[in-house]
């Protein structure tokens, strides 16, 4: 594997890193502070622990850690080996990988596993969320497979029947979460403002990836030829 895709890996995710980072601390914090006040029958809350300054500097610097840790998997170390086969021109190809890298990490798990705001307890056990997250993002890598197989074995038909048929394998993540142990919840946060918490974190993940894609797509094409599939074949004697 050259340096060369590890770099630009690791700058697009350095950028969206940070602009995630920017959108936790600005949009996220704020309200999931305002969130907090419902904990305990929205008891009367003292001082804060931690100024909003130390919080704000710790979550753009972790936003910069995951952006770093996706940009590089993703987009240096999978899109090393996947370009030849990800179908679509230069900005499709980070498009797709995006999306299954969005699927994978959160999309599935988030189907058993929804975002929680802070001040709800979860009736399973933290071994068992932990198990049945790992397991989703098993089966959203798998779905994520199957549809660019599906994409690629339709290429002599028409870009709309291929993009149908290609979302078809999501129907697949119904088995695991028929299968999945009910996960009962409670607190005192208002379902209006739990619906808003997750679609604030659901935001905030589809940034990432978007900003990741794009920003890798700005970088251009690496002047190096990628893995082929013949590379792996070895020679007949």
């Amino acid at each position: 594997m050259t340096t060369d895709y590890l770099e630009r890996g690791a700058l697009a995710g350095a950028v969206g890193g940070l602009a995630y980072g920017l959108f936790v601390a600005l949009v996220a914090n704020p309200f999931v502070t305002g969130l907090e006040t419902f904990e305990s029958g929205h008891a009367h809350a003292g001082e804060p622990a931690v100024s909003s300054l130390t919080t704000s500097a710790v979550s753009i610097g972790g936003g910069v850690l995951w952006g770093l840790l996706f940009g590089i998997v993703a987009f240096g170390v999978a899109y090393y080996f996947l370009e030849p086969v990800l179908p679509g021109g230069p900005v499709t190809k980070r498009l797709i990988l995006a999306g299954a890298g969005f699927l994978t990490v959160s999309g599935a798990p988030w189907l058993v596993l929804p975002p929680q705001p802070p001040g709800v307890e979860q009736s399973l056990a933290t071994g068992s969320r932990t198990a049945w997250y790992a397991g989703m993002m098993v089966a959203g890598a798998g779905v994520a497979v199957v549809a660019g197989v599906v994409y690629s074995r339709l290429d002599e038909h028409r870009l709309a029947l291929r993009s149908v048929a290609s979302l078809a394998p999501l129907c697949l993540l119904a088995v695991p979460v028929a299968l999945a142990p009910s996960n009962v919840v409670h607190g005192d946060v208002p379902a209006g403002l739990v619906a808003a918490f997750r679609w604030t974190v659901v935001f905030g993940q589809a940034g990432l990836w978007a900003t990741l894609a794009g920003v890798h797509a700005w970088l251009g094409d690496s002047t190096v030829q990628p893995v082929e599939a013949a590379d792996f074949v070895a020679p007949s004697d």
